[in-house]
């Protein structure tokens, strides 16, 4: 493979997960990277990371990927290398010897890592990362030329989240040291990443980077689906939530003050194009009174869509400033309005945690019904609804086989300015199973919004 195909494989391999690169870019890190060469691996990786990365929340998914098409070894190499022009060729490496795996070996091991831990030395740890995959990971039953491995396999025989309290020990800090045991804990986490990084090194050497990274890499953060995060891309997500927020609310300035415009003021503009030589270089319009609009929430937040309602529900009234009045009601199959919760200063995640282990806010059958909670939002809030008012629903439209209440949602809609209805599942999921998609979108008109970039761009068209 010659490096441009490389060069192309990774720019596509970054696209695929998620990362917005322009033809543009991808030309400039070209030629970067032909004035630069290729004789330095961290100077490589900055020229791409220049040209390439544009926000910081993509970098964690550049890096995995560039690890897998440009790696710092190759085999069981167990120092790394700068040059990324050396890199062999892994079909040509010779057959080692079998790595030594027993009792004696591991204890031997363990110690080491100990010791690796208390120094916090991340090229150390990235050396026995790769030592401990190749002797304490291999999949057994592989033939020659077959080997894989497993980080699995590694953690199960190092077990490195178990030397905590040893390295704690050779540091003389006191057990119950809460400061001393997260910081430990950051390393034997780094640890377990290299880990990791090197079982996916290694399986791109065999199966190609390409395959690698497309079933490995985990996309960026704002391409993750909310009902398919996990706790860390959780927290990842929302500290996400106010740049996103902030972006937005200049964005929707801008074009509220651009719709405040009134009609042309002609008398004005003529009498200032005078001092021009009556060019009318700039148009004058008569002041508009600005009026904002209302916003009414419809949240379904049973455990399905419960990820999805936390974040789309923080950034809403992270811009609530924009509305005139927002009101937000959740339900399972009954409505309660929680618009008093989001008070001034409250913390969305903690207030959201709260409603979600509130029996008040459970469901009395056990099950979503938008049926039943569209018929009872009819009935006591009615009066939510006028010509002012955005209506807004969340939620998979799932409602178990139940009464869907479909007239009732067409008033509603009917006494709304606009209604929208945010759904979290992929549109191809739509109409299987109990959802109600297709019924509910012929009245509301429903959009996918599955990640952060879907609900940023759904959020600028909401004012």
């Amino acid at each position: 493979m010659t490096l441009l195909d490389r060069h192309l494989d990774f720019v596509l391999a970054l696209r695929e997960a998620g990362l917005p690169v322009s033809v543009a870019e991808d030309l400039d890190a070209a030629r970067a990277i032909s004035a630069i060469g290729v004789g330095s691996r961290p100077l490589l990786k900055a020229a791409y990371a220049a040209t390439l990365v544009k926000r910081e929340l993509h970098r964690p998914a550049f890096e995995a990927i560039f690890d897998l098409y440009f790696p710092a070894v190759v085999g069981a190499a167990s120092a790394p290398s700068s040059d990324v022009s050396e890199l062999s060729d892994p079909d040509t490496e010779q057959p080692a010897a079998p790595p030594s795996d027993g009792p004696a070996d591991l204890a031997s091991f363990r110690d080491q890592l100990v010791e690796a831990l208390a120094m916090g030395d991340e090229d150390l740890l990235a050396m026995m990362a790769r030592e401990a995959v190749e002797r304490f990971g291999r999949i057994q039953g592989r033939g020659e030329g077959q080997q894989r491995w497993s980080s699995y396999n590694v953690g199960n025989r190092v077990a490195p989240d178990e030397l905590v309290d040893r390295v704690l020990a050779g540091l003389g800090a006191e057990l119950d040291d809460s400061s001393m045991r997260r910081s430990v804990q950051r390393q034997v986490d780094t640890f377990n990443r290299l880990v990791q990084a090197d079982v996916s090194r290694r399986a791109a050497e065999v199966r190609g980077p390409a395959h690698v990274a497309r079933h490995t890499v985990r996309a960026s953060v704002d391409q993750l689906d909310f009902t398919a995060a996990r706790k860390a891309d959780l927290e990842e997500m929302r500290r996400q939530i106010q740049p996103l927020a902030r972006r937005l609310a200049t964005r929707m300035s801008k074009h509220q003050a651009a719709r405040g415009r009134g009609p042309l003021d002609f008398r004005r503009t003529v009498r200032a194009s005078l001092s021009n030589g009556g060019v009318p270089l700039e148009t004058h319009h008569r002041p508009r009174t600005p009026s904002r609009t209302d916003l009414v929430i419809l949240c379904d937040v049973s455990g399905s869509v419960a990820n999805f309602a936390n974040f789309t529900l923080m950034l809403v009234f992270a811009l609530r400033e924009h509305f005139s009045r927002v009101r937000a009601f959740t339900f399972v199959d009954e409505i309660h309005e929680v618009t008093d919760r989001f008070r001034v200063g409250a913390d969305p995640v903690e207030v959201l945690a709260e409603l979600a282990a509130s029996a008040r806010y459970a469901s009395m059958w056990g099950r979503t019904s938008y049926g039943r909670a569209f018929t009872r939002f009819a009935e006591a809030h009615r009066d939510a609804l006028n010509p002012r008012t955005n209506l807004l629903v969340l939620g998979d439209a799932r409602s178990n086989y139940t009464d869907l209440a479909l007239p009732v949602v067409r008033d509603l809609a009917a006494a709304a300015r606009h209604s929208w209805w945010l759904n979290p599942e992929h549109r191809r999921h739509w109409n299987t199973g109990d959802s109600a998609a297709r019924d509910y979108d012929a009245i509301i008109p429903m959009v996918e919004c599955r990640n952060l970039t879907q609900l940023g761009e759904f959020v600028e068209r909401l004012a």
